[in-house]
């Protein structure tokens, strides 16, 4: 088992107790704080440096962004280093927004979104800067371009991260996985990396749907919510890598079933 046992970043110095919205808004500065540091580098540094410098300066600033939520992060599973990854499609269930930071602070990879991050303010800017593939689903024509840019980007030994749900869920239950996610993987003869991800609230080890992002609930009522809340732990699952030997539904079907095993090993 490879692990991360506590914060992944010293966790920024608490005020009193009994100054909680003081407190509260501390987080808020020391996140847009953040936030600028995370435009700023992009703008600054990523159109020249190299990959391996890039996903180092990503996963820092991940393990931070997690920090500032009070979200530590513990990865359980198959040991697997960056060389693992490459040219590999992870696939996980999706719960929140929070998940990418959770998975860049493991191992970053490219992650395959939908259209509508790109308009988000700031995140949407930072996720394409970080090399995400965006998706317009309700379109046939973009959902043939995305699985060509994917198989390329295989081939070129990228890891790409997909959440084949299609959608968040509560992060209880799996949701079945749609299957032309896996037609990139078959054309590309790229393994699969099946990933569960679990949140937890740090002090009981109970499971929480506190960074849920479902329904009609914003980003930053989201956000909120989680700031407003106890600590939390997110696990990260990690089984072991699948061969593409079978057309792109089966793939789907057995990777929705390694996932699946990965959360209820979890418990």
């Amino acid at each position: 088992m490879s692990g991360i046992d506590g914060p992944v970043e010293n966790a920024p110095p608490q005020v009193s107790a009994s100054h909680p919205q003081r407190r509260h808004l501390l987080r808020k500065l020391r996140l847009l704080v953040h936030l600028a540091e995370g435009l700023a580098t992009c703008a600054l540094l990523f159109w020249w440096i190299g990959p391996t410098r890039k996903r180092a300066l990503i996963q820092r600033w991940s393990r931070k962004l997690l920090a500032l939520f009070r979200v530590s992060l513990v990865v359980h599973g198959e040991p697997a280093e960056v060389e693992d990854m490459a040219g590999s499609m992870l696939v996980s269930n999706h719960v929140s927004w929070l998940d990418i930071y959770a998975i860049n602070s493991w191992h970053p990879p490219r992650f395959v979104a939908k259209s509508e991050i790109r308009s988000w303010p700031v995140v949407g800017w930072l996720c394409a800067q970080t090399g995400v593939l965006f998706v317009e689903r309700a379109r046939k024509r973009d959902a043939h371009r995305i699985m060509h840019a994917i198989a390329d980007a295989l081939r070129g030994g990228d890891a790409i991260c997909v959440f084949p749900e299609g959608t968040t869920s509560n992060g209880l239950h799996l949701l079945p996985f749609h299957a032309n996610m896996f037609q990139a993987p078959v054309s590309a003869c790229a393994p699969i990396r099946p990933l569960a991800l679990r949140y937890r609230v740090a002090a009981t080890g109970e499971l929480t749907t506190i960074p849920a992002y479902i329904d009609d609930l914003s980003l930053l009522d989201s956000a909120n919510a989680i700031l407003n809340g106890p600590p939390l732990v997110v696990e990260v699952y990690v089984g072991k890598a699948v061969a593409p030997e079978m057309d792109r539904r089966s793939l789907a079907a057995h990777s929705q079933h390694a996932v699946a095993a990965l959360i209820e090993r979890a418990g």
